[in-house]
Order: structure tokens, then sequence, then C-alpha cells
């Protein structure tokens, strides 16, 4: 007897008919259909450890491609679990869509078990919640979902599954793909972003946010360097432009120089593609926020959501639309230009230069400097290798010192969450095997989501994690000595041994204690990498009263 088809299998071959090729999911008895559906399908299922390391997984994965990451959790627990991923993806666009088994419809309002109500917990942080109320209408929603994480300012979409109504026939026809758009520059609009630049003595480009391809980050670079145009990179997004162009000259945000939020603030003429003069990379709304600054924006949001400050313009573009109106345009100023690049390349060139083991501080007895271990791995690293951090002081290694020097190659948090590290290198890993994947993560970091390393030894998940080990969470503790000096409370950690935990899990595990141990720990780390293919883990026990690099 055929079977028939049900709401759960179309919902799997919409996805497959997206493009889909990996879901990240913890299973629930609440979506059996859907599991069902994934049963011989060409969806790779990355069965994981907490549904926060799920969600975080399919961020990165919209992070990394561009293209909606998806995760799959149940109702109640799995579906709070998951929300921080969420609440990330709101403020950092990051287009993904949450599929989250609901009760049976007939349950609804009874207070049955795990019953929770999807738009209102949801409906402040998604761009859009979707409920499947009729099984006709599953491979329509998929649809819609996407369309809603990619469409404009990108972001996520919850859809949610009544474990009743997934099972219910689907009758009908695939809904195709909703198309995008990438808005446009007019004639005018480029006439007036030239005549501006034209006219400036310190221009600078500002880059940032979402819907970025490799080709339109390649043009964009072409064009600031064909023009002496100094560029600054938004926070934790510092990969539009690579870290050995000679047009880079620094990220703002939280561990920025002064050079580099000097030349922001200065400049005459600031033209933003896709970043928005937001909270942090304007140090909490102090800079730029005259009301005469020139400020042209080249954003595909239409709300220009979270920008300070003045708008002088805005050109309703994407990234991708914009270099492909600016690829070729040469605006002849770049003799008068080049002094002010000049100079803001080569503080970023200072500043970013790797320390020498005797300027290294000393150390507490049994403790090794971070930054000897960071220089022995740049010497190391591919071209393409891609990053991933989370939020802390140890950030601050990878923001300063990790090349950059491909798109995507930075997958970070620009909300400040922490526990991404692991699920994110798990995700980079998992879509391009041939480059390697690096997380730096800090003790309390690490262990928020540790237990993804499972995920990534059962999945085949090949990728480098240094774990900063001070015992402490430190950028809190910064913080607590600024406020309440000596007073030392609540944020002392006790740890295990990171390596036996990588071993334990069946993947590689070093221990460093000191800087002649970094080289060999490095060399080690990266073969069983790179040439055995498990994922490694150097545990550096580093002195918490060095903080920052």
């Amino acid at each position: 007897m055929e079977k028939k088809t049900h709401a759960g299998q179309a919902i799997v071959d919409s996805l497959a008919l997206h493009g889909v090729n990996r879901v990240f999911a913890v299973p629930g008895e609440s979506y059996l259909a859907v599991l069902d559906g994934l049963h011989g399908a060409d969806i790779n299922t990355v069965v994981c450890r907490q549904e926060g390391g799920a969600a975080y997984m399919a961020e990165a994965h919209g992070k990394f491609t561009g293209e909606p990451g998806v995760a799959m959790v149940t109702r109640g627990p799995g579906a709070a679990n998951a929300y921080v991923a969420i609440h990330a993806a709101w403020q950092d666009a990051t287009p993904m869509v949450l599929f989250v088994g609901l009760i049976p419809v007939a349950d609804r309002m009874r207070e049955s078990f795990q019953e929770f109500d999807p738009h209102a917990w949801f409906g402040t942080q998604a761009k859009r919640v979707f409920v499947l109320e009729e099984a006709s209408r599953a491979s329509e929603i998929v649809a819609e979902a996407f369309f809603a994480a990619k469409s404009g300012r990108p972001g996520p979409v919850i859809v949610g599954l009544p474990e009743d109504v997934i099972t219910h026939e689907f009758a009908g026809e695939l809904h195709p793909a909703i198309a995008v758009a990438e808005g446009a520059v007019s004639a005018g609009e480029l006439e007036l972003i030239t005549t501006a630049l034209a006219g400036a003595q310190k221009p600078v480009i500002f880059v940032g946010g979402q819907r970025w391809t490799p080709e339109a980050a390649a043009a964009v670079t072409s064009f600031a360097e064909a023009n002496c145009i100094p560029v600054v990179q938004d926070w934790r997004a510092s990969d539009r432009i690579p870290f050995n162009s000679e047009v880079f000259v620094g990220a703002l945000g939280y561990g920025r120089t002064q050079d580099t939020a000097r030349m922001f603030a200065e400049a005459d003429v600031l033209l933003a593609i896709g970043a928005l003069p937001t909270d942090v990379p304007t140090d909490g709304y102090t800079l730029r926020q005259t009301k005469d600054a020139t400020n042209i924006l080249v954003n595909i949001d239409t709300s220009l959501r979270g920008r300070s400050g003045a708008v002088t313009a805005h050109v309703l573009a994407s990234p991708v639309a914009f270099a492909d109106a600016i690829r070729n345009v040469r605006l002849g100023n770049s003799a008068r230009w080049d002094p002010w690049r000049a100079a803001g390349r080569m503080a970023q060139i200072a500043f970013s230069a790797l320390p020498e083991q005797s300027a290294l501080p000393a150390t507490r007895e049994h403790t090794a400097h971070m930054g000897a271990v960071v220089a022995e791995l740049v010497q190391r690293l591919p071209h393409d290798a891609v990053y991933t951090f989370g939020a802390g002081n140890h950030c601050a290694w990878a923001q300063r010192y990790l090349p950059t020097n491909v798109f995507p190659s930075q997958l970070s948090m620009r909300n400040g969450s922490m526990g991404y590290s692991v699920p994110a290198a798990v995700a980079a890993s998992l879509e391009s095997p041939e480059r390697l994947a690096v997380a730096i993560a800090g003790d309390g970091e690490f262990l928020m989501n540790g237990q993804e390393f499972a995920t990534a030894v059962q999945h085949g998940a090949a990728m480098l994690i240094i774990v900063m080990d001070n015992g402490q969470y430190g950028t809190i503790r910064d913080h607590q000595e600024h406020h309440f000096p000596g007073r030392v409370s609540g944020t002392q950690l006790s740890n295990p041994d990171f390596a036996a935990f990588a071993r334990a899990f069946g993947g590689h595990g070093e221990t460093v204690t000191h800087d002649d141990q970094a080289a060999t720990a490095v060399e080690r780390a990266l073969k069983a990498v790179l040439e055995t293919r498990i994922p490694a883990i150097i545990h550096v026990i580093t002195d918490p009263q060095i903080a920052l690099p």
C-alpha cells in the first residue's frame, strides 16, 4: 500500500526545495512526523545535545552562508533553551528558522504538558511567528518563513508545529521559494554618493551587517583600494574587508583603538555599507552624533533599526546591489586621501602585530600567556581559516590578531552572548570541512555549550578550540574591580581538565601551562584536526591578572 504524504514530510520536502542540506535538532515527541520525514532525506540531521547549542548552530549557519539556518526543538523547555539564539539572531540580523513542536490543538488553553504561547514568547524577538493550523499549508508556511528570514533586514522566524497537525495528510504541490529583492542604487543616488566622496577631505567607509557575499566583499574592497578610502569595520564583523588590505584601519566597538574611533568620528563623509552607527560602534551613542554629520547609509532595512546620528541619505540597497553599482567607480582623489588612509593603516598594523615573546608580561607560576599561544597559531594558519568566538575578555585576542582575509571568516555575537564559540565552530566545520575552524573560548564561555563537542565528534566536525582558563568570569571581574575594588564576589570558577574533557569525547587534548609549551601544543592539535580529522582542545591556563592583550 502506498504511504500517504503527511505534513511533516511536506515540511522536509519544502526544506530540500529551499536548498537546505542540514538541520540542527534536539528531538522531541512533539514533532515526530518531521523526524519521520527526515528519515532517508538528502538532509543531514545534526543531533545536538542541548537546544541552545542547536539554535546557535543554526544562527552561525545563517551568518556563514547567508541562507537561513534551520533548528528544530520541542515545545516549552526546548523552545526556552533555544530562545538565546533567537535573541542573538534578532540583534545581529541573522537569517534563521526555528521549528518548534507544539501540543495538539485540542489541548490548548488547558495548561497541558509543556504548553506555551509561541506568539507571546517570540513575538518581540522574531520577524514572524507562524503556527501551522492546516496541513495543506505546510509547504506554503515554509516558503513564507524563509522569505521573511531573508528579506529586508534578515532575522529569525518561528514556525510552530502542533504534533497532531503535522501527522495529517498533505495534498497539493510544494510551494516554490519566494524571491528576495536586493534593492538598487539609482543614478541619482550614485551621483550623490560620488559627489559627496569626491568633495571630502577625510572620507571613511564603514562596513558590516548581513546580506554580504564573497563577491560583494571583494567588489567593495576593490573600490576602496582603488580610491584609497580607509575602511573601518563593525564590531565582530571584521571580515568584509581583508585583514591585510591596505585600506583596513580597524574595527569599532569594544576593544577598538583610539585611532580607529578618531577616524570614524573625524570623517567628513561616512559611507556606511550594510553597517549602521548603532550602540556599540558609536561607543554608546557618543561618536558621530552631531546633526550636521554627513552619513550616507546604504542599507536594505527600510526602518534603519538601531541607527543613531544624522542620516544624510538612505540608499535602499543590500551590499550585493551596492557593490554592483560602485565596483568600477574611480573618483580620482587617491593622492589626496592617501596620507589620511596611510596613517590609519600604520596604526592598525602596529596594533595587530603579534606580541614578541620578550615583550609579554610576567605570569604566575604554572600559567601561560594567551598571546604566546595565539602567536604560534597565527604562524600556522591557512589563508582561509574561519574563527568563532562568543563573549568575554578572551575575544580580544581573536579580534586583534586572527587574520580575517576572506569572507566569511569571522562568526561571533554582536549581542554579547556567551556559549556561542563551540556551536558556531561545529556549524562552520560541517558546512566547509575543507576550511580550518578555530574557536576561541573562555573557561566560562566554553562550558555554556561545551557539550556540543560531543556533537562535533559524532558528526565529524574537525575543529580546533582554544580555551583560555583564568578561573573566572573575566569581563565581569574587570567591571567589578572598577566599581568595587578588591571585593571579589560571584565571579570565580573552578574548572575541569579541558584537555581530558576532549579526550573523553574522542577528541584530542593539549594543556599549556608555560609559554615554552605553546608551539608543540599547537602543532599537535593542528595535526589532529587537519590530518586525523578529529576536534581538538588546547587548554591554556592563564594568569587571572592578565585580562587583555
